[in-house]
């Protein structure tokens, strides 16, 4: 009982603090502040009512348990981590979010492609990957290969779709504009097009990056080598090493977040005179 009234004061002192930080000025502090504070707030109430109803370690484990496991297994964490992010999610998605580039920009340059390729890549986009993964396993063998196949699958259509969507983003004066000063198709797309497709590809890009991760770890279900996320989840479900699998959990969410982050800061980067990002 005590557990479970400590948990409720916690959540009242966790609301009350981050009213109060909302009420204040805007700043990069306070930005900060907020969301750790609540994330913070959530583990101490995981904890606190996990102890306190006396819940199972194989039903929830608390967050001290899963921090005890996470630092005891580092070895295994990073092992995982270089075969699921490294070899399988990060290398389909360089080849995926590439061939899609390269595909938009042909599609563009000759429009007749795009009744052809757009259906094409609707249908591969809709096919389920439970249904995928296990195929492209056999195909390209149970390594990492076959995930990287996988992710490029799931990534390949939401990028080709925002960098077409953005290449078509310019209007007919600033084309007419262009062909006044008889700029070549080239000149146009690296001076003109590109440039303002910059926030679209970007938006693709970010969508990517969880579809890779989400890609390379499914497909590990399917058959994968005595490493990797996905392996790991599925075999400690069995072994009801429920600390573990929330390790992994863990390693994901920081990756994944980490990911997206990157990607975006990069479109800060390269982005910076487009109005979202002028604050």
């Amino acid at each position: 009982m005590i557990w479970v009234i400590a948990g409720l004061a916690i959540w009242a002192i966790g609301w009350w603090t981050n009213v109060m930080l909302a009420r204040r000025p805007k700043t990069r502090l306070t930005g900060f502040a907020v969301p750790a504070i609540f994330g913070i707030t959530i583990l101490l109430i995981w904890e606190c009512m996990v102890r306190g109803l006396e819940i199972s370690p194989v039903l929830l484990p608390p967050p001290s348990m899963i921090a005890v496991r996470f630092a005891g297994s580092t070895g295994i964490l990073w092992e995982d981590f270089v075969q699921t992010v490294i070899k399988g999610a990060l290398s389909g998605y360089i080849l995926g979010c590439g061939a899609a580039f390269l595909i938009a920009v042909l599609i563009d340059r000759y429009p007749f492609l795009q009744r052809g390729l757009l259906p094409v890549g609707n249908f591969v986009a809709a096919l389920p990957i439970i249904g995928m993964a296990p195929i492209l396993v056999m195909w390209f063998g149970f390594d990492w290969q076959s995930k990287a196949a996988v992710v490029v699958v799931m990534v390949f259509f939401p990028m080709l779709v925002n960098t077409v969507q953005g290449l078509q983003a310019t209007d007919h004066m600033q084309r007419d504009l262009m062909r006044t000063y008889a700029a070549s198709y080239m000149q146009t797309l690296f001076k003109l097009r590109l440039p303002a497709a910059m926030p679209f590809i970007f938006n693709g890009l970010k969508i990517a990056t969880t579809l890779a991760l989400i890609g390379a770890i499914v497909a590990e279900f399917f058959g994968s080598p005595i490493k990797g996320m996905g392996f790991r989840i599925s075999t400690s479900v069995g072994q009801l090493a429920l600390d573990l699998v929330w390790a992994e959990i863990v390693v994901a969410a920081v990756v994944g977040s980490a990911f997206y982050g990157g990607v975006a800061l990069l479109e800060k980067a390269v982005t910076f005179w487009h109005p979202s990002q002028r604050g």
